[in-house]
């Protein structure tokens, strides 16, 4: 891009050079490529994703499994809270994680309460997908 510049200013001042010493009063130049059009603004932001896995979905009580997470539209660094449905609400239990460079993060869970329990994540306002874990 700058290449070009140079060339058009020095032919643009070539030109008037010319045109001055032929006794013409003013000089135009035209651009040599119309210039791009902007990009239409939606007015959308980026949509905010957030996926986790389990790596296993039967574990003994207080084994540790790992759950692993993508997201899209949420910076790294963010605080990932992990939640347990406990008689229909969402708990937040004691483990967090953080969104790392490659939009992913990655956790480890232990749980005690036997039988089938849902658990999600939570980043900034936006809750995952839930796995259910079945706990024995």
């Amino acid at each position: 891009m700058n290449r070009s510049f140079r060339l058009r200013t020095a032919v643009v001042g070539v030109t008037a050079a010319a045109l001055l010493g032929a006794g013409a009063a003013t000089a135009t130049a035209a651009p040599s490529s119309p210039a791009p059009a902007p990009a239409p603004d939606t007015g959308q932001v980026a949509t905010k994703t957030n996926t986790v896995k389990a790596d296993r979905t039967t574990v003994k009580a207080w084994e540790q499994f790992r759950l692993h997470g993508k997201v899209q539209g949420i910076k790294a660094g963010t605080k990932v809270q992990l939640q347990q449905k406990q008689q229909g609400k969402w708990k937040n239990l004691p483990a967090t994680s953080v969104v790392n460079r490659s939009l992913d993060y990655s956790m480890r869970v232990k749980l005690g309460m036997k039988g089938k329990q849902e658990i999600r994540t939570v980043i900034d306002g936006k809750a995952s997908n839930v796995v259910t874990v079945t706990v024995r």
